[in-house]
């Protein structure tokens, strides 16, 4: 509660493709911007005082990206190799898929959203990034013909994890949407599940800290099926922050730090 109430630090992401953490902190020292390495993965660093991207050395170039600590694990839990079919479902805007594709530009990615208006937010993102991938605009529940090795799903959810990003949530969200919201993450599991082909993982996620859409909702669907394998998630890779759950990994939002943020990690058998 005391973190949700807290202004959210602003986060970056360095390139590593273009660049190492402990060279852009030392950019960002020569620029009289004040940070700190983030305490969750390689790429992050936190600002001490938000600016504007303009005043970000290289952000134009591709070099840094704004992105929560949180978030950022998306992409180091989902393992991928070259040539890998991988597809990020409700992608928009696109901070993971950018990752994604940072992290390994030899995949095959498709990022997929059902509206049109935030998908081209991704692809802003992909130019300024000098980043290649193809973009669906189709809600996930009619994609069909298409089968991957990869996907990452990062459900709609209540965003609990990030009120002190989205404050109006205090005012807005309804004890009676949390029911609807876990139908929803239901559905679109269920549809990814289709596309995935066996021998092949599912990394689901939300920014939610509550369990029915989270740990609650995966055990749901693992229930109702005999060919799904819960991976552990490899808290080394996460410097073993957030809470080691039954069926994946919870974090809390944390103040002067990470989002609160959910990952399980699934393959079917």
């Amino acid at each position: 509660i005391e973190a949700n109430n807290q202004k959210p630090p602003m986060v970056l992401r360095v390139n590593q493709q273009r660049s190492t953490r402990d060279s852009y902190l030392e950019q960002l020292r020569d620029e009289n911007i004040d940070a700190r390495p983030g305490s969750l993965v390689e790429s992050s660093i936190i600002l001490n005082s938000p600016c504007p991207v303009s005043q970000l050395p290289g952000f134009d170039d591709g070099v840094v990206s704004v992105q929560d600590e949180a978030s950022q694990i998306a992409a180091n839990l989902l393992s991928t190799n070259d040539g890998d079919t991988v597809l990020d479902a409700c992608a928009a805007p696109g901070g993971k898929t950018c990752h994604l594709l940072e992290k390994n530009p030899a995949i095959q990615l498709i990022a997929n959203d059902k509206s049109e208006d935030r998908l081209s937010i991704i692809g802003q993102n992909l130019k300024r990034l000098n980043l290649n991938c193809e973009l669906v605009a189709l809600d996930l529940l009619e994609f069909t013909g298409t089968t991957f090795n990869k996907i990452l799903l990062d459900a709609p959810c209540s965003a609990t994890g990030i009120i002190r990003r989205h404050p109006d949530i205090k005012m807005l969200r309804k004890n009676t949407d949390i029911a609807k919201l876990c139908a929803m993450q239901a559905r679109l599991l269920t549809a990814a599940w289709g596309l995935l082909e066996k021998g092949g993982e599912i990394l689901y996620s939300t920014c939610s800290i509550l369990p029915e859409e989270n740990e609650d909702m995966v055990r749901k669907f693992i229930d109702q099926r005999d060919d799904v394998e819960v991976l552990p998630i490899p808290i080394q890779s996460v410097r073993d922050a957030g809470i080691k759950l039954p069926i994946g990994l919870q974090l809390l939002p944390t103040v002067g730090s990470h989002d609160g943020f959910y990952y399980a990690y699934l393959r079917r058998t």
